[in-house]
């Protein structure tokens, strides 16, 4: 790890102009940027600390949820505001990483990080999420581009995401053996329209993305059956010692008609497989 500049700015206007300078990085929870450092994979001139002057803050109103991008993880699960509202999404954060992880990391930082195999990224697209930053709004569709890329410029900075509540979803993800994260994740949501929306994670090197084929099928009707046959195309699909890019696709495929069932059910789930076998269900 190379020599930085730390800064703790006193307020969000002061810390967008420090990280509009070159070579600046923002920190947050750290739980990607640290751990990244350490591998020599960022090398920051600058670390901006901007941990307590974003808001934390959880809210309903008009038929969605705004969380601020400073809550963690753990703040967020425990939300009884979500798990009154939105409980899927509270369920599927008390599942990222271990108590230490959730206690640090934050919303904003684990959608700004776009790591691959990352659970928020695809809620945010299944649920049809809005990014506000410093600057702007931004559907999640238009915020995450490609792995570790996001649309955030220089100096912007995300404040919070705004998810619209819906009466049926439910993520289900098999664990990678070795690294834990998903190797692949399947969140299946069906807006108060009617419309299905479905995000895979874990699978494609860029990161999470909208399985439009699945969606096109379970739009016609709402039923696992429809997803029978559908496969995801293998192009950019990860490939390690563990899966393969056909497997990962016949994954994404069983993963997603399993969603469909249990978000037809009584309530939504998050179901989490470990070697085949469940681990945990919510």
């Amino acid at each position: 790890m190379r020599e930085f500049v730390y800064h703790r700015p006193g307020s969000i206007d002061e810390a967008g102009a420090l990280a509009a300078a070159h070579g600046a990085m923002l920190l947050a929870g750290g739980q990607t940027l640290l751990r990244d450092m350490k591998l020599g994979l960022h090398s920051p001139s600058s670390l901006i600390d901007i941990v307590g002057i974003v808001s934390k803050q959880i809210e309903f109103r008009d038929g969605a949820i705004t969380i601020g991008a400073g809550a963690t993880h753990a703040e967020v699960t425990n939300s009884a505001v979500l798990r009154e509202h939105l409980p899927v999404l509270a369920d599927l954060v008390g599942h990222i990483g271990d108590p230490a992880v959730r206690h640090r990391g934050t919303l904003g930082g684990a959608i700004a990080a776009n790591e691959p195999a990352g659970d928020y990224p695809a809620a945010c697209l299944a649920l049809d999420a809005t990014v506000q930053t410093t600057a702007r709004r931004l559907a999640a569709v238009e915020f995450f581009r490609g792995r570790g890329g996001t649309a955030l410029e220089p100096g912007e900075i995300v404040t919070g995401v705004t998810f619209p509540v819906v009466g049926q979803a439910a993520y289900i993800k098999f664990l990678h053996p070795a690294a834990r994260y998903a190797l692949v994740g399947v969140f299946v949501a069906r807006a108060s329209n009617g419309n299905a929306r479905v995000a895979v994670t874990g699978a494609h090197v860029d990161g999470a993305f909208r399985w439009r084929d699945a969606e096109t099928a379970l739009n016609a009707a709402f039923d696992a059956e429809q997803l029978r046959g559908i496969r995801v195309t293998l192009n950019g699909f990860a490939q390690d010692l563990f899966a393969d890019a056909a497997y990962r696709s016949h994954l994404a495929a069983v993963l997603a008609r399993k969603a469909v069932i249990l978000a037809s059910g009584p309530a939504p789930r998050v179901v989490v497989i470990s070697h085949g076998s469940q681990q945990r269900q919510q």
